[in-house]
């Protein structure tokens, strides 16, 4: 065994020690336990205080050292940090209206800290405090729309018992609600909550239920589940958003100079890039939700030319069309493509 490996196996046979002292064990004990002198069973005792919970006791005016805990535990325990991160997500849940998200996990967070004891606690509460008041997820504008707790139990309660759902529905151009009894595959989180459903015994495509939207929420009597095949993943690549339509092959020049910044950003997960002679990039990708992805766009103006499909390109004017009605008329540009004209 190299000296290095000698050093190591005697720290660990401390830790071990140190864990399975009841009494605990005095630097002198350490010392002979390891046939070393004190200075390098001091030495070891604060390397092995950076990680454990190393206690102290005293003893006839002698300090004895042992680990409380079990190792298992040691490796098991949050750091301030990851319970910081957990509480900045269920803040900014709570801020950006999504309220049975938050719910799920602040009852998460409270078995957490509830898991600790008194010891632990102390311990912790100072970089805590610390951590969560000066870290926050940040809310950005968007849609509010509060799902009521008692409906995210009751999807998730039949997505686990293999059933259908059952519930009330409306939309924008529907507004009087209508009944529905879908076959639950899936749950989408983000500004807003989707259940992903299909009808049961029929061909059509799966499709998003809004969770905001759903009234009278039940689990079906009737049986319903996902196939077991069914990638959620590969169901939410096929759009670019909400909004699901044709998939296209899409097409973005990246000018040379805004290269850098698009290499660091993803505009789809199946998306593929190409350097170019003049340092461009290229980006390639097949999605439907042409309107969300032309609306996405906007914030490229300048940097990114539309190379296909011409569906993305009637898409993007027609947006631009919409856009220019935001100005006030005497700000609008004089523009002659038709399509551009329509808004002016």
């Amino acid at each position: 065994m190299t000296e290095r490996m000698a050093k190591l196996d005697r720290l660990l046979a401390l830790v071990h020690a140190l864990s399975e002292s009841i009494e605990g064990m005095t630097l002198d004990e350490m010392a002979e336990r390891l046939d070393v002198n004190r200075r390098t069973a001091e030495r070891m005792r604060d390397i092995i205080a950076r990680h454990f919970d190393l206690d102290e006791v005293a003893d006839d005016r002698r300090k004895r050292f042992l680990i409380r805990d079990s190792l298992r535990r040691v490796y098991t325990r949050p750091t301030p940090a990851e319970v910081a991160a957990l509480q900045a997500e269920v803040d900014g849940r709570r801020l950006a209206g999504q309220t049975a998200r938050a719910d799920q996990l602040a009852t998460l967070l409270a078995k957490v800290k509830g898991a600790f004891d008194d010891r632990e606690k102390r311990r912790m509460d100072p970089d805590l405090d610390a951590l969560a008041r000066l870290q926050r997820t940040m809310v950005t504008a968007g849609p509010v729309a509060t799902v009521a707790p008692e409906t995210m139990t009751v999807v998730q309660g039949a997505i686990l018992a293999g059933c259908c759902l059952e519930f009330h529905y409306s939309t924008d151009e529907r507004p009087e609600p209508k009944w529905r009894r879908v076959v639950p595959y899936g749950l989408v989180h983000g500004p807003l909550a989707y259940l992903i459903g299909k009808m049961p015994c029929r061909d059509d495509q799966p499709v998003y239920y809004r969770l905001d939207r759903m009234i009278d929420v039940r689990v079906s009597e009737k049986l319903g589940c996902a196939p077991d095949d069914w990638d959620i993943d590969a169901w939410l690549t096929e759009s670019f958003g909400v909004w699901r339509d044709e998939k296209q092959d899409v097409v973005l020049r990246v000018a040379p100079a805004s290269a850098d910044r698009a290499r660091g950003w993803r505009f789809h997960r199946s998306q593929s890039v190409e350097e170019l002679e003049d340092g461009g990039l290229r980006i390639r990708f097949a999605t439907g939700g042409m309107r969300e992805l032309a609306e996405h766009l906007f914030i490229w103006g300048g940097e990114i030319v539309i190379e296909g499909p011409d569906v993305l390109v009637e898409v993007m004017l027609e947006r631009l069309a919409a856009a220019m009605t935001i100005l006030p008329p005497q700000a609008r540009p004089n523009l002659t493509h038709p399509r551009l004209m329509d808004g002016s």
